[in-house]
């Protein structure tokens, strides 16, 4: 059954859940990529067991407070170790925050992400990248990753509308 709170959630974000999370969005079992975002954005390592501590208000506050400005950064950061050291009695591990993330450039396809696609017998031209939001960049960076379990990578390309 869907709690309440993550069917309102999901009906007034910003930013799109994708259709490859759906499976676990209702619940927000595992953390949304929009969230995984943020968190690389602010330099936190947040462990899927501190995800799964926080209360429902705590993972919607996270999905929903914006961090791309500066001082938005800095309070995402600030908000996420809260709650943290909330449920966990100490903070979470500092990241180190890319001064240039892939995702963030349309003109380079990141060489884990052809190397996943040719994978799937895909090619994809700069010109789709380009097409790309920074957060489905993101997302298919993620998805290559070897520490990541790959089996999303194909659904989000098709869902991303690129062709092979």
């Amino acid at each position: 059954m869907t709690s309440k709170p993550f069917a309102l959630m999901t009906a007034i974000m910003s930013e799109p859940f994708f259709q490859f999370e759906q499976d676990f969005i209702d619940s927000l079992r595992c953390v949304p990529m929009q969230v995984r975002l943020k968190l690389d954005t602010c330099g936190v390592k947040l462990k899927l067991e501190h995800w799964n501590h926080f209360t429902p208000a705590q993972k919607q506050h996270l999905v929903q407070q914006p961090c791309q400005s500066a001082a938005e950064v800095t309070r995402y950061r600030q908000q996420l170790q809260e709650f943290v050291t909330q449920q966990a009695g100490a903070p979470a591990k500092s990241l180190e925050i890319e001064p240039h993330p892939p995702w963030l450039d349309p003109a380079t396809v990141p060489e884990v992400v052809r190397e996943q696609a040719r994978a799937h017998e895909i090619v994809l031209p700069v010109e789709q990248w380009a097409e790309l939001t920074p957060l489905q960049r993101f997302a298919l960076i993620k998805l290559s990753r070897s520490s990541h379990e790959n089996r999303n990578f194909l659904p989000a390309v098709k869902e991303f509308g690129l062709r092979g």
